[in-house]
């Protein structure tokens, strides 16, 4: 009986193994996702452990091939020419698990931090780094990956990054979503609440949370993404990554 189950389980790693190296994901990330070791049986971790541990120390994350980022923002430039300035970034992986969350200290001085909404307060700046630190790692993680994001122009514009068209999964501009609003822009709490079942911006916004939706969102409807890429990009969803740039700086007008 035992043996049955080894063999099982040794059958079901190999299948998962394969399929994520066909897919550029890391074997880990799927390991700790499906609860199987890729080592020693007693070393299993939980994909909630995986969670957890990314949350204490992102730099432990394998980043895999898919990104989602979210970013959060706060007022500049007072009430007659208020601006939006970015205060906080966070990227998770294919699984959720955090590859990356900081604050980011506005080139400005802050007129409306918007902590209902945006979650960033004066105390969130002890811990932050400048613009051009944060758009340098995003840059590098960025580069040669599938970026997911929720009308993610909106966060690359706020980096002053750019990125391959090819290369963005946006869950604002998905048919299947687009549908459930009517062919208008939907909201990703709508989204959410209705196709993941689940709340999330109740109150003030966690850019990990909401970039979590997104991928989540994605993952449910990666064979109709990718369809429709193919169609659009015929060639490219054959070709290797580390072809084509990414992550580029955008040059100030």
């Amino acid at each position: 009986m035992s043996g049955a189950v080894i063999t099982s389980t040794t059958a079901t790693k190999n299948n998962l193994s394969s399929w994520a190296e066909d897919n550029d994901i890391p074997v880990a990330d799927i390991a700790r996702a499906y609860n199987l070791s890729t080592t020693a049986p007693h070393s299993t971790k939980t994909s909630a452990e995986a969670v957890a541990i990314s949350e204490a120390d992102p730099s432990r994350t394998e980043v895999g091939k898919y990104v989602a980022i979210d970013c959060e923002m706060v007022g500049v430039g007072g009430a007659e020419n208020e601006r939006s300035a970015l205060a906080r970034v966070s990227i998770v992986n294919f699984h959720g698990h955090l590859v990356m969350d900081t604050f980011v200290k506005p080139k400005e001085p802050v007129t409306d931090w918007r902590t209902w909404v945006s979650g960033v307060s004066p105390a969130s700046m002890k811990t932050a780094i400048t613009f051009e630190e944060v758009q340098q790692k995003v840059s590098d993680i960025l580069q040669d990956r599938i970026l997911v994001g929720h009308a993610v122009h909106n966060d690359l514009e706020a980096l002053m990054l750019s990125h391959p068209k090819r290369d963005i999964r946006d869950t604002s501009r998905h048919p299947t979503f687009r549908k459930m609003s009517q062919g208008r822009t939907p909201g990703l709490k709508k989204l959410t609440k209705e196709i993941l079942g689940y709340e999330i911006q109740g109150g003030e916004h966690s850019s990990i949370e909401d970039a979590r939706a997104c991928m989540s969102l994605y993952r449910l409807q990666k064979d109709s993404f990718e369809t429709l890429h193919a169609a659009k990009y015929p060639g490219h969803a054959n070709k290797q990554r580390g072809k084509g740039a990414s992550g580029k700086k955008k040059q100030k007008a």
